[in-house]
């Protein structure tokens, strides 16, 4: 029995195990470094021999967690009872008797989400520990420092299946306990987990080999192995210290420019994540997190020089609280996306709070500081407003240059586009009309979110039946890799909308005032952006692509298939990205930003 944070549920699950018809069993129960009372909700059930607790010093992960309980038991079948979950009074009869068929893996059906019952994996989540009992063989489970995954199958189940036969009882014995606190609604981003969510939940301090079945694998140790092994930067004599506050959405090695120039950073991190809301332990080192107990008390004795609070919806109303706290130290809010996500969750009064009592304030884009200065006139101060895409990558990751081929449409004689992320905008019959002209859509790290047809899954089997020869899926492209990938394709996506704005910035949407984060890693690789046009629109991504003459603007399909064709002003796009795409980077930058703390910290 796995547990971690499950004791108000782990009595039920008990009770269910000590109302089985079969009575020959012994209960270990691994206690993953609990938060909670875990000791005290097994201690009723101690007096049983059956019954022992394991516990762990800190939390390990599932894997390891598992394989203490097999090396702490001896019996020659395993069964799994995770502590939020439970099993009828015949479940290990009917398994017991498919193992004494001479079965390796045997499984139950189960109840799960409400009224849903599977006879085998419930669809979409795959074999869970509930339903299952396997021979004991010298297998393990794979631990944290080789994946941490929603899907069981790769961390045991494949390597039980190549021993020997599996088989179902045919019969619902058991119930997968559907409640937030479940450890794959952590990992998997349509359930609003995530590698972050994971990380913070528990308390992970290394990097991750992480794989969800919505996004695909993360290997994070190999990924910012060149900054984690590098030593720190030595303070520069007139060094600050910074104290980032929130979240650092997506690109969050970033911050290391700061540290590169002598300035010491420190992390006090919102407890409200989403997958990609990267918050610490930071996977790449070199920041030292606060305690998040007492935080008021341990900002206090750390004395920053300077608060830097950013970024996205899900950190107002943490910086809020932060910012109300009054510690005394110059507080900076850089703010992304988005001012309408605030205002209908209810936190735009906070938003505005920290926009206007902050001590200076940095927007993502110059047409999302001008809707503030619209919605908020008199209220923000020029002199200590910045823009500065809070996205911006690295520039580590430029270290390639992009080759300019050999492109795969060199090969075929096609034109290759390609999404980082979900397709926005793009409709199944938008791209079956891109086929027949030729092009062809390649999607890069899909995640199954709500979308047009209830998620992105639905939306890319009606693609993939319209158009199968020309809609290709990939994996998520890490950083160390969008020069190598992306520098193939003819041209990337951004979002494939039309603003209705009018030139009235009372009237933008979130489309209109965002830099969408995929424009570094195209231009980075030398891709051109595609931006379809809005004349006499505010449209921040229109305005910045065009002005910097990497982008493909275009009024419609069959307008994008003729500018794609012309090989001789694609090829210019692609030298004007090559020329710039240093300005996309967060280092491109950092020295404003540092100027910017120097003010408000007056230093």
């Amino acid at each position: 029995m796995p547990v971690y944070g499950q004791a108000a549920f782990l009595g039920r699950a008990v009770a269910s195990l000590l109302a089985q018809t079969l009575t020959d069993w012994e209960l270990v129960v691994v206690d993953d470094g609990s938060p909670d009372a875990t000791a005290a909700a097994v201690a009723p059930f101690q007096a049983d021999p059956r019954v022992r607790l394991l516990r762990l010093p800190a939390n390990r992960g599932l894997g390891a967690a598992l394989n203490a309980g097999l090396d702490a038991s001896a019996a020659p079948l395993v069964a799994y009872l995770p502590a939020d979950d439970r099993w009828d009074p015949w479940h290990l009869e009917a398994l017991c008797r498919l193992a004494a068929a001479g079965t390796v893996l045997a499984w139950s059906g189960c109840r799960h989400h409400g009224d849903r019952v599977s006879l085998g994996p419930p669809a979409g989540f795959g074999l869970q520990l509930v339903q299952v009992l396997h021979r004991r063989t010298r297998d393990r489970w794979l631990e944290r420092a080789q994946l941490e995954s929603d899907d069981l199958e790769r961390l045991h189940w494949a390597a039980l299946r190549r021993r020997g036969a599996g088989a179902g009882t045919g019969v619902v014995s058991c119930e997968w306990v559907d409640h937030p606190g479940q450890r794959h609604k952590a990992i998997r981003e349509s359930l609003d987990g995530g590698l972050n969510v994971f990380r913070r939940r528990y308390r992970v301090p290394d990097p991750l080999r992480f794989h969800s079945s919505d996004s695909g694998a993360v290997d994070e140790v190999n990924l910012y192995r060149r900054f984690r092994e590098r030593p720190g930067t030595p303070p520069a004599a007139e060094g600050l210290k910074i104290l980032l506050v929130g979240e650092l959405a997506y690109n969050p090695e970033r911050v290391l420019a700061l540290e590169e120039r002598g300035h010491r950073l420190y992390g006090l991190w919102t407890p409200d994540g989403l997958g990609a809301s990267t918050v610490g332990p930071l996977p790449f080192g070199h920041v030292t997190d606060l305690p998040d107990g007492d935080w008021a008390g341990a900002v206090r004795r750390l004395r920053p020089d300077v608060i830097y609070a950013l970024l996205n919806w899900r950190a107002v109303p943490f910086a809020h609280a932060v910012l109300a706290a009054r510690l005394g130290v110059p507080f900076v809010w850089h703010f992304k996306e988005s001012p309408f996500r605030c205002i209908t969750r209810g936190t735009w009064p906070q938003l505005v709070d920290l926009i206007t009592g902050a001590d200076a304030a940095v927007l993502s884009s110059p047409e999302e500081l001008a809707w503030f200065e619209q919605a908020l006139p008199g209220r923000l101060d020029p002199a200590r407003t910045l823009a500065l895409d809070g996205d911006l990558p690295k520039a580590d990751w430029l270290e390639v240059a992009p080759t300019g081929g050999p492109r795969l449409s060199e090969g075929d004689g096609e034109l290759h586009t390609v999404a980082l992320g979900r397709p926005i905008g793009l409709d199944p019959g938008a791209v079956a009309a891109l086929a027949r002209a030729g092009i062809h859509l390649h999607l890069h790290g899909q995640v199954r979110a709500p979308g047009p047809k209830g998620d992105w899954a639905g939306w890319i089997g009606e693609a993939r039946a319209l158009a199968p020869n020309h809609v290709h899926l990939h994996p998520h492209v890490g950083q160390d890799r969008w020069v190598e990938v992306l520098s193939r394709y003819d041209a990337g996506w951004l979002h494939h909308l039309r603003s209705a704005n009018g030139g009235d910035l009372g009237r933008a949407t979130w489309d209109d005032l965002n830099y969408p984060a995929r424009i570094p890693p195209l231009v980075a690789a030398g891709v051109p952006p595609l931006q379809q046009a809005s004349p006499g629109c505010v449209v921040a991504a229109q305005e910045l692509v065009g002005r910097l003459g990497v982008g493909v603007l275009y009024q419609d399909l069959d307008d994008l298939a003729a500018q794609l064709a012309d090989e001789v002003a694609m090829a210019g796009r692609r030298a004007a990205a090559a020329a710039v795409r240093h300005q996309l980077t967060f280092d491109h930058h950092a020295d404003r930003l540092i100027a910017l703390f120097r003010k408000v910290a007056g230093r």
